[in-house]
This record gives structure tokens, C-alpha cells and sequence, in this order.
């Protein structure tokens, strides 16, 4: 199925959460900048009001990303002002004298912007398309919201029901409300503690004098390190930084160091939590030192070993065994002594007691079956992957680089790789040893010993020693400067027809000679694939669980030994598959991907392993808010009989049907359906293009599918509009969804029209109607936002609101939501509104095709569509041209508030 999607939404693992949840108007400027060091490419400059300036040139992109990270972050926080560096991230957003709304100014430019707020640091950035006035904007808007941002009553009032609604989120899920349980059972009194979202009470009673003081405090120069990466003139933008930024005077208050410390944990913790769901987690923590201390490098591999799917030993003692559904681990690098954490994920009628005694009964057998050097090369190869596809894009690692900022120094990320290298398994045996033992525990029992075995953490160490004299490697290639219009990538394209085959070729030079594959293989029909959709997704997503010469860990071993990101998903009547490599392993890379669609395995273990995965998510999210509604809306919206493939099941229906699926259905449906029919292929980067186009034709000569390929169009249906409400009991966050139908292609006539009217009604970053009035002025929602999605090849599409927000508050939402449709349709939109929106969604646009694996999905839908970028010139030609009047009769056209469908999902009987 092929839609074309234009949501404006951010997608927030039990464990991975544990990292997240003004210029000054006198022109006399400082000294000269101090330039501190510069290691593979990247230079640091101190000014003289204390700013660390990070430059990072690269011309391969067509973007700009300015990060400013501030040394403030939960661990900074104080009795009563938990949620303060949160809160602040949220307030940093609403403005100053010279910039009113920030929001608009980020829309208008089309930038990619948001806030984050961690443990030890809140960081604040834009990309956006490179230009001198984009650049001279964004330098301007960070110095000038350092120090003069509206920290107001009025503002604090409105948001702080936008990070309450955004705290509730949190609390609808398990895994998120046990991981704030295990950190504040594990740290008596240090910050780390509690998670940056903060407690409910602060968050709603903290005095805005408080968080005036603690903005002035700590955003300022002397406590920020400014990231500037992409196409830059090093020499230009240090003179840019100098002049936006010197201005600003070094502070006359000192911070002083935090310095509290765990005292020496004197025996095991437990805690149990009992909360309404569908799936049980048992977990287990430890002490662990600093991310900057020596032992941590060990500690990260050591992590990989234990929690690495498939091969950790956490998955085959409890996932292989079917005593889970899923296992894992995480180390917490913290600037301070952090902790190491391993889980399982159970399904209901599974034993937590098994879970739990095979879990320690794993981490205490590495007294007795200490990790060889087999499982720390692995573990080693995967790391150096993520570590070398980081270096590779300047935008990706300039904002990576804030861990490390807060840890100290963001040299500690090249240390770390090099530390990397030269790790041994008696390392990790060493750390594991000393590190994981019971008394250093939390889980969920406690038991009293008579000889404690304790242990002591070390502090970390002084990191000017740990980096006197460091240089890092040599810098990557730069690649080329590249220009993102439609009109000059359709010059560079090279298309080829190969039977079945249809490849779009886009050389180019890349930083870290980068190459980017997309492939979508098309197969079955309507008819043909009736009662199929559980046997076809398995059949699909088995094809990385083992071939006939790798099994899944080989395959695994052999993507990161490669560098390969990426992998093979499925959807309705399609393969596809994404890869990303460097030039040297493309072939072996192609040759590896073919293997893997060609000659599949499909073992028995792993079969039930993605069996009891399926059913696991599908039971996990039964009483979620979000996937409870989504379902009623879609069976609503688009009645199918059951077993057609545009069928939307019941959680019961679905999960009957994978468990039916054989191995023998799994091969059959493979066999039959899978096949070179119709094929599409993408490449853009830097490789070899006659070599690339042979290894390409032999991955799919003589291929052929017995099964016959048709597209499967969606109908529109005129369905009556409904209003119901789903009541998922204890689910703090409610979800509303309105939604309408759409006889509608992106052929037709007022599709740019309602494109951009979509854009400006949910549209944006926190700027369109829907964000402005229900986040920005009534505080309802944290999320917001409105949806089209418009058929290419049927004249089926659909409008849709969408948000989160506190059950209570269900029916102010709803009249905001109306309200604010409704006057658009009456009195249209403003012309500097249009003309923002347009800025906005254009350079939007042109960001997203500077993004490789973007540019290469792009190409393989036109390839789909027999189109070429000509098409999308067209298409920002129409917008461009719109008026609001054009607008406005085309979403009165279409848009009807009277025939929203609403659902609601939400603990509405417990709302207060």
C-alpha cells in the first residue's frame, strides 16, 4: 500500500529509558576565541566568558545542526525541585523579547528542533538547511534565550500541565514506572535517584522563583559547550559564535560541584510494584562506577554479552527457553557512579519465579562460566559499528557528542572507542567479579546476611591526565557538497529496468564513503492473500533469523563485522529492506542481502521465538490507550471482511492466528508468494555503478514467484460518524483521536492545497492552530498534532487529530479542537501565517532529501509510481503559489468537523 503521510508527531524499553525520559546589546566584543584542541575533524575553541565551542565542518551535507548542551540536569536538582531542568527545557521554548515565538521562528525555517533533558544535561538544537542567514538565526536565538529567556508565571502555569500530561504518559507504562521505582530504591540520596521527569508534586507546586533561580544559575556561558556541525566555513562561524555569543558576560557566582555519594550498598534491595497490565517484568540492578571511570569500557562490553539478541546470554537462558519473552541489559554511563541493569519481559501465564532465578542464576554464573574472547569480539564488533556509523554523519554524532559533554569531555567518545579496542575478556570477568555481586543488588526480595560483601566505588578519574596529549584518530573523508533541489538530484539519477527489477542509482561522495540501499519487493494480491496475515509477516521477518549459510547470530556477526545498519521488515503485500554500509563492503554487503532473501532457513526455535514475540506485544498493548483506539477507529473507518488483508483484527483474532502458523505454512507462503515479480531498488552514496548494477541483477536473476502481484487499493467507505470511549483502567494518559475519511489521490487538483492547510492546522514544531492553542495557551496536551494521508494509486485518504492528555480534560480538548477547525474553515489564514507555513514546509522538505536512506525510500516510491523528482518540483511549485483563499476552499471541500469520528482511550472512571 503506498500513502503518502504528512504527520507532525515524536515518538517517545525498559531500560533504555534510563538516559531519557540573548544577545546582549552592548557590541564590544571579547578576545579572540582560545583554540583548546582538535581531534578527528573536530576543533573546540573556549571564549573568554567561559563558552566551549565545538566546530564540526562537513560539506557532504546540505544542513546545519547548532547544539547547545548545558550542564544542568536532573542530578543538579534539590529538595522540592525534582522535574526542574525538565520544566525549564519546556519554559526555554516560550520565548523572548527579540524572539516572541520560537516555535513559528523553527516552522518557518523548516528546521528539525527539539529539547532534551537527562541526568546530567539538558541540550537544546536545529538542523536546518545550510545558509549563512540560517546559521547568523539560530546563533542569535541561542545566545539570546541563554540568558533572556521568559521564565514567567503565566508560561509555567500553561506548561506544567503539559509535562504533568507528559508524566502521565509515562505512568501508563510498566516498564517506565519500575524504572523509577529501581532508582530511587538504589540511591539513598544522590539525584540520579530520580528520572528527569521529576515527581508529580514538584512538577505541580514548584515556585517560579525557584525556577528563575535555577535558570540563572546554571544558563549561562561558563556551564555550556556550543556544537556547530555540518556545512560550516570554520573561519566564518567561529567569527559568528564570537560575535553572537561574546557579548555575554562571564558570571560572577560559582557553581558548586555536586557532591553527594552513595554510601556502600550493605545488601541486596527489593521492590515490587502491582499496577493493572498484561505483561510482568522482572529486573535487577547494580552499582557501577562512572562512565568516565577506566572499568567502564569493560562494563559497556559486558553489557553487550549479557544483553545482545540473540546472542547474550540473557536471551538463551531465558527467551531461547521460552521462560521469557524478552531479555535484555543496559549500562547506565552516568558523569557519576551509575549502575548496570538487567530485565526479562514475561507474558502473563508465565512464571516470574523461573524468570527470576534464571535471570541471577545468569549473571551469578560468571564466577563459574566467565565470558571468553569469542562473545568480547562480538560484543566489541557491535559497539565499533554504532561507534563508526556515528562519526559518519556530523549532524548524528554532534548531537551524540552531549553524553559525552556531560561526562567532562566530548574527547571521551573517541577514548572510549580506542578503550574499546583494546578491552580482554579478564577485563570483563574482572568487572563482573567485582561489580555484580548480591550485596550490590536490587531486585525484588531483600535477605539479610551476616558477612556482607560490600563494595566500594571508585571515583573517576582526573581527566586532564586521562587526556593529556590525546589525538584521536585521522578524520573521515569529507565527500561532497550536495545540492538537495528535486530538480538537480533528477539530473544524477541513473534508472535501469532489469525485467521485474526497476534500480535508481544516485552516486555521490559521502562522509565516511557512506552507501545507502532501499528495496521493496512486492508480492500476492487481495484475493490471494485472504487469512495470510500473520503466516506473511513471519515469513517476511524470518528472513534475518537465519539462511542457509549463516545462522541468525552469524548473520548478526557478519552485519557488524560489516558495518552494516539496517535489516528486513514487512508490510501488508511488501519486503522491505534497508541497508547502510561503507563503499569497501558493498559488495560483500549485496551478496550478503541476497543470501538472506534467497536462501532462508527458517528454524524451528526461532519461528516460536517470533511467534511468542508477536503475541507478547500484542498482549502488552491490549489496555494501552493508544493501540486500544487506533484499532476501534480502523475497524470502524475501514470495514473489510475478516481475513482480507486490509483487515484490522481484535487482540484476540490476532493473536489466534499466529498461534495457528506452522513452519511448513511459513516455507509454503515463501515459496509461493516471494519472488522478483516486481522489485524496487535504490542506492545512493559513494560506490562503484557498474559493479553495483551486476550485483544487483544477480540477486534477482531467474527469481520468480508462483503467486501473481497485484496492488491492493483501499476503498473509500462513507461511514457514519461516531463518538465512543475506551476505558483502560489505570492509565493516567488518556488519547483522543478524530478522524474522517477523504475521497481522495495525490493527483487531484486541491491536494497541495489541503497539504499545506494540514500543515498549518497540525503542522510545525509546537507552532500550527492545534499546538498553539491546546499546548501552548491551554496546557491540555503534550502532544498534538493533525494527519493527512492521501492515496497515490486509490482514491482513498484520511484526516485525522491526534493527541494525549489527562482523561479529565477530555471534553475541554475536544471544543478547543473544534474550535480552532472550525475557524479556519471560517476566516482562513493570515498572510504572514501562509507565508511561514510555506517557508517552513519547503526547506522541511529539502531537509528530508538531504538524508541519505530518506532520499533513497523517496526513490524507490517514484520507481513504484513511475515518477521522477519532477513530480515533487511540481508539487512545492504548486505550494508555493497557494493562497489562502485556495486553501481554505479546498479543506471546506473536503474537512468537515460534523464527520470526525472521535475515540477516546483513557482511565476516565478514575479521572480526578
Amino acid at each position: 500500500m503506498k500513502r503518502m503521510y504528512f504527520y507532525c508527531s515524536f515518538l517517545p524499553l525498559f531500560l533504555a529509558a534510563f538516559l531519557s525520559i540573548c544577545i546582549v546589546t552592548t557590541q564590544v566584543f571579547a578576545v579572540e576565541p582560545e583554540k583548546i584542541t582538535s581531534v578527528e575533524g573536530i576543533t573546540e575553541y573556549r571564549l573568554s566568558n567561559g563558552l566551549r565551542v565545538l566546530l564540526f565542518p562537513d560539506a557532504t551535507q546540505e544542513t546545519m545542526t547548532v547544539n547547545i548542551t548545558y550542564l544542568v540536569g536532573s542530578r543538579h536538582e534539590g529538595y522540592g525541585e525534582t522535574g526542574m531542568a525538565h520544566l525549564l527545557e519546556h519554559l526555554m521554548f516560550k520565548g523572548t523579547d527579540k524572539h516572541r515565538n520560537i516555535p513559528q521562528e523553527l516552522s518557518s525555517r523548516g528546521a528539525r528542533p527539539n529539547g532534551t533533558t537527562s541526568f546530567d544535561r539538558t541540550n537544546y538544537f536545529e538542523t536546518f538547511p545550510a545558509s549563512d542567514e540560517n546559521l547568523q538565526w539560530a546563533l542569535g536565538l541561542e545566545a539570546d534565550r541563554m540568558v533572556n529567556s521568559h521564565i514567567w508565571k503565566k508560561d509555567l502555569d500553561s506548561e506544567m500541565t503539559v509535562v504533568r500530561n507528559e508524566f502521565e504518559s509515562g505512568e501508563n507504562s510498566p516498564e517506565q514506572v519500575l524504572r523509577k521505582r529501581v532508582l530511587a530504591l538504589m540511591f539513598d540520596f544522590h539525584g540520579y535517584g530520580h528520572s528527569p521527569i521529576g515527581a508529580r508534586s514538584d512538577i505541580e507546586n514548584v515556585p517560579i522563583e525557584r525556577l528563575q533561580a535555577f535558570y540563572r544559575r546554571y544558563y549561562q556561558p561558563d556551564n555550556a559547550v556550543l556544537t556547530i556541525a555540518g556545512k560550516i566555513d570554520e573561519t566564518k562561524t567561529l567569527a559568528l559564535v564570537r560575535k553572537t555569543f561574546g557579548s555575554i558576560p562571564r558570571p560572577e557566582r560559582k557553581l558548586i560541584p555536586t557532591y553527594t555519594r552513595e554510601p556502600v550498598q550493605d545488601g541486596e534491595r527489593t521492590v515490587t510494584v502491582r499496577r493493572v497490565g498484561d505483561t510482568q517484568i522482572v529486573a535487577v540492578a547494580y552499582h557501577m562506577p562512572s562512565g568516565v571511570h577506566p572499568d567502564a569500557a569493560a562494563a559497556l562490553l559486558l553489557d553487550e554479552v549479557l544483553g545482545s539478541v540473540p546472542s547474550g546470554r540473557l536471551h538463551r537462558t531465558l527467551v531461547e527457553t521460552s521462560k521469557a519473552t524478552t531479555a535484555g541489559s543496559y549500562f547506565a554511563s552516568f558523569a557519576e557512579p551509575g549502575l548496570i541493569a538487567a530485565y526479562a519481559g514475561l507474558r502473563k501465564e508465565q512464571s516470574i519465579e523461573e524468570a527470576r532465578k534464571a535471570l541471577l542464576l545468569t549473571i551469578d554464573d560468571l564466577k563459574t562460566k566467565p565470558v571468553i574472547e569469542e562473545e568480547v569480539e562480538r560484543a566489541r564488533l557491535g559497539a565499533l559499528k554504532e561507534i563508526s556509523l556515528a562519526i559518519s554523519k556530523s549532524d548524528v554524532l554532534g548531537l551524540q557528542l552531549s553524553e559525552d559533554i556531560a561526562k567532562g569531555d566530548w574527547r571521551l567518545f573517541f577514548l572510549r572507542r580506542d578503550q574499546l579496542k583494546k578491552v580482554t575478556a579478564a577485563d570483563l570477568n574482572r568487572v563482573a567479579q567485582q561489580y555484580l555481586k548480591p550485596s550490590n543488588r536490587t531486585l525484588a526480595e531483600f535477605i539479610p546476611t551476616s558477612n556482607p560483601d560490600r563494595v566500594e566505588i571508585p571515583e573517576a578519574p582526573d581527566l586532564q591526565r586521562l587526556l593529556a596529549g590525546y589525538k584521536g584518530n585521522n578524520a573521515l573523508s569529507q565527500g561532497e557538497a550536495f545540492d538537495p533541489s528535486p530538480l538537480h538530484i533528477e539530473t544524477r539519477i541513473q534508472r535501469l529496468s532489469l525485467g521485474g527489477v526497476s534500480l535508481a542509482l544516485l552516486p555521490k561522495k559521502t562522509r565516511g564513503d557512506m552507501v545507502s540501499v532501499s528495496l521493496e519487493l512486492h508480492f500476492g494480491d487481495a484475493e490471494s492473500l485472504k487469512d495470510k496475515s500473520a503466516v506473511s509477516k513471519l515469513a517476511i521477518e524470518m528472513l534475518m533469523r537465519g539462511s542457509r549459510g549463516h545462522t541468525r547470530q552469524q548473520l548478526k556477526d557478519q552485519f557488524d563485522r560489516l558495518r552494516v545498519q539496517g535489516g528486513i521488515g514487512s508490510e501488508r503485500g511488501e519486503l522491505r529492506a534497508f541497508v547502510k554500509t561503507e563503499k569497501k563492503n558493498v559488495a560483500e554487503t549485496l551478496k550478503l542481502l541476497k543470501e538472506i532473501v534467497r536462501e532462508p532457513a527458517f528454524p524451528a526455535d526461532e519461528l516460536e521465538q517470533l511467534r511468542q514475540e508477536h503475541i507478547a506485544d500484542i498482549e502488552a498493548n491490549r489496555n494501552q490507550p493508544k493501540a486500544a483506539a487506533n484499532i476501534l477507529i480502523n475497524r470502524h473507518l475501514q470495514s473489510y471482511p475478516k481475513g482480507d488483508p486490509r483487515y484490522t483484527p481484535e487482540p484476540d483474532e490476532a493473536i489466534a492466528e499466529y498461534r495457528s502458523v506452522t513452519r511448513e505454512q511459513v516455507r509454503d507462503f515463501y515459496d509461493r508468494f516471494v519472488g522478483a515479480a516486481k522489485v524496487e531498488v535504490a542506492i545512493v552514496g559513494d560506490f562503484d555503478v557498474m559493479e553495483t548494477q551486476k550485483l544487483v541483477t544477480e540477486m534477482f536473476a531467474g527469481w520468480t514467484a508462483k503467486q501473481p502481484y497485484s496492488f491492493i487499493p483501499d476503498t473509500f467507505q462513507a461511514v457514519a460518524p461516531i463518538q465512543e470511549k475506551i476505558e483502560t483502567p489505570d492509565k493516567l494518559n488518556a488519547v483522543f483521536i478524530a478522524c474522517q475519511n477523504l475521497k481522495l489521490r495525490d493527483t487531484d487538483e486541491d491536494y497541495p492545497a489541503l497539504v499545506l492547510g494540514n500543515y498549518m492546522l497540525g503542522g510545525g514544531f509546537l507552532n500550527s492552530r492545534l499546538a498553539t492553542r491546546i499546548r501552548q495557551r491551554e496546557g491540555l496536551s503534550y502532544h498534538v498534532s493533525s494527519g493527512l494521508m492521501v492515496g497515490t494509486l486509490d482514491n482513498y485518504g484520511r484526516f485525522s487529530v491526534y493527541a494525549i492528555h489527562a482523561p479529565q480534560n477530555t471534553g475541554r480538548l475536544e471544543r478547543a479542537m473544534r474550535e480552532e477547525l472550525e475557524r479556519a474553515l471560517k476566516d482562513g489564514f493570515s498572510a504572514e501565517e501562509l507565508e511561514q507555513a510555506k517557508k517552513g514546509w519547503l526547506q522541511s522538505r529539502q531537509l528530508t532529501r538531504s538524508d541519505d536512506r530518506a532520499l533513497a525510500n523517496e526513490l524507490i516510491s517514484d520507481l513504484f509510481l513511475k515518477r521522477t523528482l519532477a513530480w515533487d518540483a511540481d508539487l512545492e511549485w504548486k505550494v508555493a503559489a497557494l493562497t489562502s483563499e485556495q486553501i481554505v476552499s479546498a479543506l471546506r471541500r473536503h474537512i468537515d468537523p460534523a464527520k470526525l469520528s472521535i475515540v477516546r482511550a483513557g482511565d476516565f472512571g478514575g479521572a480526578k
